[in-house]
C-alpha cells in the first residue's frame, strides 16, 4: 500500500489546536503498517472519553470540546481517522473500504491503546465508525453519545440532501476541505480555521481517502457492509447502558436520524436526549462547549 504523509510544518501555529501529537502503529490489512495519528488529553488514570470525527474533518474539529472535558477531569482521546489529518493517507481509491476504515480505528482503540470504560462520541462517519466498535466489544463501553450521525443498513432511502452531497464528492473537480466544513456550519469560520481545515491536504495526492468516503455510505440492501451494519444494530438493540443522543437542529443530512436509535435502543430510555438549537452538521464548530457540557453531564449522571 503506497501512502502519502502529511510534512509536519503544515500543522504548526494552527489557531486553537495546541495539542501534542501522538502516534501508533497499526496494520494497514495488506502486510504493512500504518502510521496513525491521534490526542491524548488529560488524567492519564482516567476513564477515557473517546471523540471520532468524520467527513471531511479531522481532530481538529474537537478543539472546543477537549478543553471542557480535561477540566471537568477526563481522559480525552481523539484519533485521525486514515486518509485525513496526521495520520497516513493511502493513495489509491481502492485502499479504502468501510470495513478497512472499522478495523483500522479497531487496531488503534482496541489493539494499542486497549481502552475499556469508554464514553464514546461519534459524529458523521465517526458514528459509522464508532458504532461498530461498540457492537463489536460493548463490555469496553460504559456509555454513547451520538450527533448528526447514524448506522444506515441500505434498508432506508437516504436523504435527498446526502445524496446530493455523495454525489458532489465524486464528480466534482474541486474538492475544497476547508470550505466544505465551513458550509456544513452555521457559523462562518474564519479564513485561519478554514486553512486549518485544509491543512492535511496539501494537494489532491491527499485527498483520495477524503474524496472516496461519502460513496462508501450503504445507501441499498447489497451494499457490501449491510450485514455488518444489520448485524451490529442486533447487538445495539440490546445495549441497555446509557445512550444519549444530541442531533443539532439544522442539518439536513441527518435530520430525524436520531430516530431509528431512540426506537431500538433500550439504553435510550430515560435519558435527556438533546435537540442541539443553531448548529449544523459539523455541531463541534457551531455548538463545542455545550457538546462537552452534555458529555461531561452524561457520564455525572
Amino acid at each position: 500500500m503506497q501512502t502519502v504523509r502529511t510534512p509536519d510544518d503544515r500543522f504548526a501555529d494552527l489557531p486553537g489546536f495546541g495539542f501534542e501529537p501522538r502516534y501508533a502503529e497499526i496494520p494497514d490489512a495488506e502486510g504493512g503498517t500504518l502510521r496513525v495519528h491521534y490526542l491524548d488529553e488529560g488524567d492519564a488514570s482516567a476513564a477515557p472519553v473517546l471523540l471520532l470525527h468524520g467527513e471531511p474533518a479531522w481532530s481538529y474539529l474537537y478543539r472546543h470540546v477537549i478543553p471542557p472535558v480535561v477540566e471537568a477531569g477526563h481522559r480525552v482521546v481523539v484519533p485521525d481517522q486514515v486518509g485525513f489529518g496526521r495520520s497516513d493517507k493511502p493513495t489509491e481509491p481502492t485502499d479504502y473500504s468501510y470495513a478497512r476504515h472499522v478495523a483500522w480505528m479497531s487496531s488503534l482503540v482496541f489493539d494499542v491503546l486497549d481502552l475499556s470504560d469508554i464514553t464514546f462520541f461519534g459524529q458523521d462517519w465517526g458514528g459509522l465508525i464508532g458504532l461498530r466498535l461498540v457492537a463489536a466489544q460493548p463490555d469496553r463501553f460504559a456509555r454513547v453519545a451520538v450527533g448528526n450521525t447514524g448506522l444506515p443498513d441500505g434498508s432506508r432511502a437516504p436523504s435527498d440532501a446526502f445524496m446530493q452531497w455523495q454525489k458532489f464528492s465524486q464528480t466534482t473537480p474541486v474538492f475544497p476541505v476547508g470550505s466544505i466544513v465551513d458550509g456544513g456550519t452555521t457559523t462562518e469560520l474564519s479564513p485561519e480555521v478554514i486553512a486549518a481545515y485544509d491543512a492535511p491536504f496539501p494537494d489532491d495526492t491527499y485527498k483520495v481517502g477524503a474524496r472516496i468516503w461519502p460513496s462508501y455510505v450503504p445507501t441499498s440492501p447489497d451494499d457490501p457492509e449491510a450485514p455488518a451494519n444489520k448485524a451490529a444494530w442486533e447487538v445495539l438493540k440490546e445495549f441497555d447502558k446509557p445512550f444519549l443522543c444530541c442531533f443539532s437542529d439544522q442539518d439536513p443530512v441527518t435530520k430525524g436520524g436520531d430516530a431509528a436509535f431512540l426506537a431500538r435502543v433500550p439504553g435510550t430510555e430515560g435519558q435527556p436526549h438533546t435537540t442541539i438549537e443553531g448548529a449544523g452538521h459539523f455541531l463541534q464548530e457551531d455548538a463545542g462547549p455545550e457538546l462537552a457540557r452534555i458529555l461531561v453531564d452524561l457520564i455525572g449522571r
